[in-house]
């Protein structure tokens, strides 16, 4: 088995990683893994921009305010102080890195709105912002002497004392055993520390606007580790996903709506959301995707309409060029016609627990970005606020690991990777079956609209589902797809447990069976039984 070793090892290339690994890389050593190319994650995905308060009359008190109000009141006030007052400083970093934001007609970038914001302050590049910050970061880690982007590598799990010869102190990290993509061996990436900055679990659902590596693998590592998770029963539904039958994962961005498009019925072409909100439009993705559920489901619809036809078409085309053009693509023009959506999971709110620092419960173990939960997002995360999250907490755990290498212990001997006792799969179609399984009935009973009946369905067809995964897991060679479905049924078992264990309707979870807010605002945390003995992180 080939071991390499770094001071640093981060999972995830996206922007949480890469952030990390530029602030790590003038002192440190940085082995930077993804599990396909580079450039394959969400981040690259992102459309809409970045939240950070840059215009005249807006203040951090109103972006806080905007946050709390998304989150239904479970963010932690202090995470989102933290993230709203070091936003601005992370557009700095990423302009001066040469992102190309859209300049303004009298301040210096054209700042759009989206929903659930009281102010302009979403910087974008034309509707494609995630790629810009994407290959702005790639390239300064490509040509940073310290960072090495190593690409195609499954991480599986975490290195920890039980791992170790002997076996090491309890409670630390020492990076993770990963699979070669390209030649099917297991590797050791060894590292003082570890930051998993791999994103959220959105493919967990038969509808996604997530790429397919969105297959939740940092959690649910994480918790096989011995890491607490939390508020997992929050998964945003993006409201506005392309219904089209060969195109099933198109995202239309949030700014649409910010820019004046509208959501009508079809046929009749009634505007429905003033009918479910004062806000209409502009009101948070929870309320807009439950509205167009009920209208869906009310109405017997596959789809409804999101229209901006109304608008100037070279306005439309010059801030919405790559929705644009790939609709043109499908024979649908947005200047003279709507576009059919369906609401599709989106993001992951709930994580691994973090404190303002990044620090997981595992000492050497840190984690950035949607595989967190930092408090910021609480019941429904607002928009434009993802990448911001991975911007600062990337920045925040480096910064942390910078001031406090001396007291990380170097990792102990790890053992190596035993398939002494395994063999190559002859039944392949058991891993790909029972993908299949999971995301249809999550998406059929851990949906947009919930109940206790449900839930409980999916939680006895979880269970089922692990007890075959495990099997399968310890008598075959590791595969990236045995890796994913391991921990796809995994996180979908996080999720439903906590969505059990909420007994009331908030933010992004939504229950019949307890439809009211409970009196106090309570975050639902779970713990592994073979935790450590877990720090006070906030």
């Amino acid at each position: 088995m080939v071991e390499r070793a770094f001071d640093v090892i981060v999972v995830g290339s996206g922007a949480a990683g890469l952030t990390a690994a530029l602030n790590l890389a003038p002192n440190l050593k940085v082995g930077v893994l993804a599990k396909g190319d580079i450039s394959a994650g969400s981040t690259a995905w992102a459309q809409g921009g970045i939240a950070a308060v840059l215009e005249p009359g807006d203040t951090f008190e109103s972006h806080v305010e905007d946050t709390m109000v998304a989150g239904a009141g479970l963010n932690d006030r202090k995470a989102v102080e933290f993230v709203v007052g070091n936003a601005p400083a992370a557009i700095e970093r990423l302009a001066a890195l040469g992102v190309p934001f859209n300049p303004g007609d009298q301040e210096r970038w054209h700042l759009t709105r989206e929903g659930g914001h009281s102010h302009r302050r979403i910087v974008h590049v034309n509707d494609a912002t995630g790629w810009a910050v994407q290959q702005a970061l790639e390239k300064a880690a490509a040509d940073h002497p310290n960072i090495t982007l190593i690409p195609d590598v499954a991480a599986i799990d975490l290195i920890t004392a039980r791992h170790t010869v002997p076996d090491g102190a309890d409670g630390h990290a020492w990076g993770v055993y990963g699979l070669d993509r390209k030649t099917g061996r297991v590797c050791t990436y060894a590292a003082r520390a570890t930051v998993l900055a791999t994103g959220g679990a959105s493919r967990a659902w038969l509808y996604s606007t997530n790429p397919k590596g969105s297959t939740g693998d940092g959690i649910a590592m994480a918790w096989r580790a011995g890491c607490r998770v939390s508020n997992m029963e929050f998964n945003q539904f993006h409201p506005t996903c392309l219904y089209h039958h060969d195109v099933k994962n198109f995202l239309i961005t949030e700014a649409m709506r910010g820019e004046g498009g509208q959501l009508k019925i079809p046929g009749s072409g009634h505007r429905f959301m003033p009918d479910f909100d004062p806000r209409a439009e502009l009101a948070p993705r929870d309320v807009v995707a439950r509205a167009i559920d009920h209208e869906l489901k009310r109405l017997g619809l596959d789809y409804v309409h999101l229209d901006i036809s109304h608008r100037d078409p070279d306005f439309v085309k010059g801030h919405f060029p790559t929705i644009h053009a790939r609709l043109m693509e499908l024979g649908i023009d947005i200047t003279k016609e709507p576009i059919p959506v369906v609401p599709a999971a989106h993001y992951t709110c709930g994580g691994v627990v973090v404190d303002l620092n990044g620090r997981t419960d595992l000492t050497g173990l840190y984690a950035a970005g949607e595989v967190t939960q930092s408090g910021l997002h609480g019941a429904n995360r607002l928009a434009s606020n993802s990448v911001l999250e991975c911007l600062v907490f990337g920045t925040a755990a480096a910064e942390h690991i910078n001031r406090n290498w001396a007291d990380l212990p170097p990792p102990p001997a790890i053992r190596p990777w035993d398939e002494s006792r395994v063999t190559d799969s002859d039944e392949e179609v058991v891993v790909h079956h029972n993908w299949k399984e999971i995301r249809r009935f999550m998406w059929d009973y851990v949906g947009i609209v919930r109940t206790t009946k449900r839930l409980e369905r999916a939680a006895n067809r979880v269970e089922l589902l692990r007890q075959e995964t495990a099997d399968y897991y310890g008598n075959f060679r590791v595969t990236s797809d045995l890796i994913e479905l391991r921990n796809l049924v995994e996180v979908a078992g996080l999720i439903v447990r906590c969505a059990l264990a909420r007994k009331e309707s908030r933010g992004l979870h939504y229950t019949l069976d307890h439809p009211d807010l409970a009196p106090e605002a309570l975050d639902t945390v779970l713990t592994p039984l073979n935790v450590p003995s877990a720090p006070s992180l906030r």
